[in-house]
């Protein structure tokens, strides 16, 4: 602007605030010519902004006096999207692993694809198989295929994490006597577990290490069991005579 005698002196007369409000930054800069100044630097010139990428996208060529020796660069092609598809699974399926066949639109068409899901892959646990997203719409590199697991519910336990939960019911007299109980467990065998005399309603006892494996390391969470002692409802005449019996010496 200052190279420019009228300006110049429009600039000097009203200074900057009134200079800018005489002219716009299209006035300001008319037959201005950016190449000088990276000619001056050695870019290049008018070849340094050049629209010659595929698709019309910029190319920034520095010619013979690039810093980078080089002759131009292109920006890399866009990547195509990924995919997210959601894989239920039965709890056995996440204790022990599985081999899975799913069905996916790719490229227009439907592909089936075999995935071997490792052991440990809880609800929201992702895998992720390269180049099976949508391809570029520029050239680029496919998107990728994000597997999500959502794990099934379960007749017999319910899922936190890597934590499984059971609940079991016992008698009131097997509460105050103590007894033993069957547990379930995730790979189909059975534990028995011991109930201590005394147990109260909703006591939760520990089963270290009989939950879910963690997709690394031999870790495994745990197995939670919940006792819950059932009232009886109607009582026979002799059930009733009995507790009274039992009222009287203090119980």
């Amino acid at each position: 602007v200052l190279s420019d005698k009228e300006k110049r002196q429009q600039y000097d007369m009203y200074g900057s605030a009134g200079f800018q409000q005489r002219y716009s930054q299209e006035d300001i800069f008319k037959n201005f010519d950016f190449s000088n100044i990276f000619n001056e630097f050695g870019f290049g010139g008018a070849n340094f902004f050049n629209t010659g990428g595929r698709g019309g996208r910029p190319r920034f060529s520095f010619g013979g006096g690039s810093p980078f020796g080089a002759h131009g660069h292109q920006a890399p092609s866009a990547k195509g999207s990924d995919l997210v598809y959601e894989l239920p699974l039965t709890l056995r399926e996440v204790a022990s692993g599985a081999t899975k066949t799913i069905s996916f639109q790719h490229k227009g068409q439907t592909e089936n694809l075999s995935v071997k899901i490792p052991k440990g892959m809880i609800s929201g646990k992702k895998l992720r198989l390269s180049g099976k997203g949508e391809p570029s719409p520029y050239g680029g590199q496919p998107g990728d295929l994000f597997i999500k697991t959502k794990v099934m519910a379960d007749p017999n336990f319910s899922v936190e994490e890597h934590d499984l939960h059971f609940s079991q019911e016992i008698k009131l007299t097997e509460a105050i006597l103590g007894t033993n109980i069957s547990v379930p467990t995730i790979d189909g065998k059975e534990l028995s577990l011991k109930i201590p005399s005394g147990t109260k309603h909703k006591t939760k006892m520990r089963l270290p290490g009989k939950g879910l494996p963690h997709m690394q390391g031999g870790d495994k969470g745990h197995l939670y069991v919940s006792i819950l002692v059932s009232m009886p409802g109607k009582l026979t005449q002799k059930q009733k005579e009995l507790i009274e019996n039992l009222a009287d010496t203090g119980l």
